[in-house]
């Protein structure tokens, strides 16, 4: 029976990217050796970094002044490096979920964090509008798209202050403005390797002014002068990577993403809102492509285990809510492909015909 694989991360890759992964695992460019084995200073492996980070910049056309780094400690580990680096006095946050909580938690370390808006009295089902940010903040930090809720910043925000943004799940899924940022990160396991590698990108030119010392290894400068090889980087999620990036450029670019993206998230959500057996929970208007959250009709709610009995028995894979929302997710990262998304749709609809 076909997988089809809505895990939320660690989360589906292309094929190919897979098979040409567990190649180089066997024998990377003909070496005879694994590339889990080499040196990340081999002259064969720096080919690979050069080649991620290009990609990187020509895909999502970032400006001259920018460094690519890869680094470890997936997106937690920048909820600690963001405000080591950048906060000096004050910083301003969008309270949009537990990702955006817990980067708030850890900046209070630092300095000064205010909120300037939260939707956590709706259990986070809506991105908040028309909030103040302070102009005298170092930064504002947002995180783009919400996995546990379903809810998405779909276009760049204006803000009076430079901006960082927690990308981890929506990197790659549609066209950015990298120059309204000063810091963009993510952990890769959804739409860009598996586990094991964080990406940055930073502007250069904001490192360096905060007065406090930084740990060496906690320090972008660091990795921008080593060029992510100030330590052993994870070399075959990083491999993963300039090999999904390749793919992504081959299947059309993030313009082609995007377009997928609207697509798959349109089906699927049409059917929700058709099937009386189903709710959507974010508010229409922020709901997110990359994360499609729903749960059963209340008068239905008695089927919920039913519901996912049947899909798993017909190869949907991940697709129980997160513990903290319950219900249901259906994660359509850029590899799922569209014949998936049908196949729950179909489910679904069979499953709505048991219960006329």
């Amino acid at each position: 029976m076909k997988k089809h694989n809505f895990n939320a991360g660690p989360s589906i890759l292309p094929r190919e990217v897979i098979e040409d992964t567990a190649k180089a695992i066997l024998d990377f460019n003909g070496s005879g050796l694994s590339i889990m084995e080499i040196s990340h200073r081999a002259k064969d492996f720096q080919p690979v970094v050069d080649e991620a980070v290009a990609l990187f910049k020509e895909l999502l056309n970032i400006p001259e002044g920018y460094s690519v780094l890869f680094l470890g400690g997936g997106a937690s580990m920048e909820f600690c490096m963001v405000p080591y680096n950048f906060l000096e006095n004050k910083a301003a946050y969008l309270n949009t979920g537990v990702w955006a909580k817990k980067a708030m938690k850890e900046a209070k370390g630092f300095g000064e964090v205010v909120e300037v808006a939260s939707s956590a009295e709706a259990t986070y089902t809506y991105i908040p509008k028309d909030y103040t940010i302070p102009t005298d903040a170092d930064y504002f930090h947002v995180t783009t798209n919400n996995t546990i809720y379903g809810t998405e910043l779909k276009s760049d925000l204006d803000s009076p202050v430079p901006m960082i943004a927690d990308m981890s799940s929506d990197i790659f899924s549609r066209p950015i403005d990298v120059s309204k940022y000063i810091c963009i990160y993510g952990g890769a396991q959804k739409n860009l390797a598996p586990a094991g590698v964080t990406f940055v990108i930073v502007k250069n030119d904001a490192v360096g002014k905060v007065s406090r010392y930084i740990p060496s290894m906690l320090n972008y400068q660091t990795h921008i002068d080593g060029g992510s090889m100030f330590n052993t980087p994870p070399v075959v999620p990083i491999y993963s990577a300039m090999l999904n990036l390749r793919w992504i450029k081959a299947q059309g670019g993030v313009k082609e993403m995007e377009r997928r993206a609207i697509e798959k998230a349109d089906m699927l959500y049409a059917e929700i809102d058709r099937n009386k057996l189903f709710v959507g929970t974010a508010a229409k208007e922020d709901r997110s492509r990359m994360n499609i959250c729903f749960v059963m009709a209340p008068e239905y709610k008695d089927l919920e285990a039913d519901f996912m009995k049947f899909a798993t028995e017909r190869g949907m894979v991940g697709i129980k809510g997160h513990r903290s929302v319950g219900g249901f997710r259906a994660s359509c990262y850029n590899a799922m492909p569209k014949e998936s998304v049908q196949a729950l749709i179909d489910c679904m609809q069979e499953f709505e015909k048991l219960h006329q």
